[in-house]
């Protein structure tokens, strides 16, 4: 199935070299996780901290499991730090 992957910050880097504006459409499995699929496209776990589908937050828990539906946009963001 087709989904939209972003990535913002530093890890943009992690996307493929195809990969405009900080995102691509990618083909994935059905059985595919969110943790899956970054593991995929060599993103450290620990750096992956706010993870969004269509907008809504991923709980933690919920990311080695299978929830992409076709055509679901994928936004991942670093932990944030500073003041």
């Amino acid at each position: 199935m087709k989904i939209t992957f972003k990535m913002y910050a530093s890890l943009a880097q992690y996307l493929p070299p195809e990969a405009k504006y900080n995102m691509v459409d990618i083909e994935i499995d059905e059985s595919c996780s969110i943790h899956e699929l970054l593991a995929s496209h060599r993103v450290p776990r620990e750096s992956a901290h706010l993870i969004l589908i269509n907008g809504v937050y991923i709980l933690p828990e919920d990311r080695d499991r299978p929830i992409f539906k076709p055509a679901d946009v994928l936004a991942v963001w670093p932990p944030v730090a500073g003041g």
